[in-house]
């Protein structure tokens, strides 16, 4: 099992039929902005709306001193057509000692719809329990965000019910969606072993 700091520090490049999932830069700055000020976007998100691309730029340092220092964060998506930075996937944090992770996601508007998240979760689940030899993998939606709900359905996750006014986010108190797979359900979930 390789230990928290080793794998965030050393973040690995995954590659997916459409994708690459690579660390974040600031150079991403122009194209995380361009989706990351679309309240829609961010309508179900932790973080507020990027008004300005100084927004986009400390969020990116922010990231980049999560790699240096080794912390759980997320991979940026690429989109390998067109070598767009257009969303974020990855864990949001990592409890070894009960071999369980919780993954979070976001991705620019334009690539909704397409299974494009689901793609990129997949692999990111799949280093979840080969690497980080984890037992149980969670997820978790805003109530009304059906988009992010269908990601976690099409990994094969399993609904376990609703935490009710679990996070504080913009002023008020939101209840969550709950999702879990189990290592066991891997195979069942993704065909193979």
């Amino acid at each position: 099992m390789l230990r928290m700091e080793e794998l965030f520090r050393n973040l690995p490049r995954l590659e997916t039929e459409r994708l690459i999932l690579r660390k974040m830069r600031r150079s991403d700055a122009r194209d995380l902005f361009a989706y990351a000020s679309n309240a829609e976007v961010t309508r179900y998100t932790m973080w507020n709306t990027h008004r300005t691309l100084r927004d986009s730029e400390h969020f990116l340092d922010a990231i980049e001193q999560r790699y240096r220092e080794g912390q759980v964060t997320n991979w940026g998506i690429e989109y390998k057509s067109n070598g767009k930075f257009i969303g974020t996937c990855g864990f949001v944090y990592w409890a070894p000692e009960h071999h369980r992770a919780e993954i979070g996601y976001a991705l620019s508007a334009e690539y909704w719809n397409q299974g494009i998240m689901s793609e990129a979760a997949r692999v990111v689940l799949q280093i979840g329990f080969q690497k980080m030899d984890l037992n149980r993998l969670e997820a978790r939606c805003n109530l009304e965000n059906i988009g992010s709900e269908r990601v976690m359905q099409k990994l094969g996750m399993t609904y376990e019910g609703v935490i009710r006014e679990q996070l504080f986010i913009r002023g008020r108190f939101e209840s969550v969606k709950l999702y879990s797979i189990l290592r066991n359900e891997v195979p069942v979930a993704y065909g193979s072993n």
